[in-house]
């Protein structure tokens, strides 16, 4: 009886340590990145998105795009709720990053929020191109730039202020939503529409006979940005941004949710 006491304790003991490794393994897993514990610590990061980032469905109110993929997809990256905020126009969800009421939001590079945030390496890119409607003689960003052609275009947009470098000749007729900046053109204000392709390829299809442009006038390549003065937040979001590339993470967040005209941004800190 006391070999086979022994032989008991010892078991015990075995499982117990092995118990308690399992037990502080999994603390070990649970413990937050220090560099997102403010995120972990708060159980949400909040991202700003504007038109046209999301569409809205009209029923359900659920937004879905790229973008708000690759918005959850970070959260649970993190191990935090995601929060969805809508800003009408760029310059807003830069007042939101400014005012720390936004966590993160997605935008080029540019100086739109270079005074108040930090970029990570781009995740997806798009082409800046024309809509013309039916019938316009216009085949080329060239042929648009003439005495006379109108050009509707969402104001401090990406694409707008692209587009506004190269101009010599056209003029910029500006609203302030993409919804609206269509309208100009579907209701003959404007002459040609500028944005980006995938915005464009979805307006095509409520104007009849309007067709894009085989060329384009830039590009737009979107990254992450957060506010200046979390650098260790910067460093997780672009190891985060990587591994979703090389992953085809993000190529399946654009084959499920769209838009349709966006593809993957190449590795690494593209300019």
């Amino acid at each position: 009886m006391g070999h086979r006491s022994s032989r008991i304790a010892i078991a015990s003991l075995i499982f117990a340590l092995l118990l308690g490794a399992s037990a502080q393994a999994q603390t070990t897993q649970r413990q937050p990145d220090p560099r997102v514990a403010d995120l972990v610590q708060a159980g949400k990061v909040r991202v700003g998105l504007f038109p046209p980032q999301y569409v809205k469905d009209p029923v359900a109110g659920e937004l879905k795009s790229v973008w708000v993929e690759t918005a959850r997809a970070l959260a649970a990256h993190i191990g935090v709720q995601v929060v969805l905020l809508e800003c009408p126009t760029p310059p807003k969800v830069v007042e939101c990053l400014k005012a720390g009421e936004c966590d993160v939001v997605f935008l080029p590079f540019d100086k739109r929020a270079a005074n108040v945030g930090d970029f990570s390496a781009p995740f997806i890119q798009f082409e800046y191109t024309l809509l013309v409607p039916s019938g316009s003689s216009i085949r080329s960003v060239a042929d648009a730039d003439r005495t006379g052609v109108r050009i509707a275009a969402v104001r401090n947009h990406a694409s707008t202020v692209t587009l506004s470098r190269i101009l010599k000749q056209a003029k910029l007729v500006y609203a302030e939503t993409p919804d609206l900046t269509f309208d100009l053109l579907r209701s003959g204000n404007a002459d040609v529409m500028a944005s980006t392709r995938n915005a464009l390829l979805e307006f095509s299809t409520q104007l009849s006979g309007s067709r894009l442009l085989e060329g384009h006038y830039g590009a737009n390549l979107n990254r992450v940005v957060v506010p200046k003065g979390h650098a260790e937040r910067l460093a997780y979001i672009n190891e985060f941004v990587e591994e979703a590339k090389a992953s085809g993470l993000l190529q399946k967040a654009i084959d499920r949710a769209g838009p349709r005209g966006v593809t993957v941004a190449p590795p690494g800190d593209s300019k």
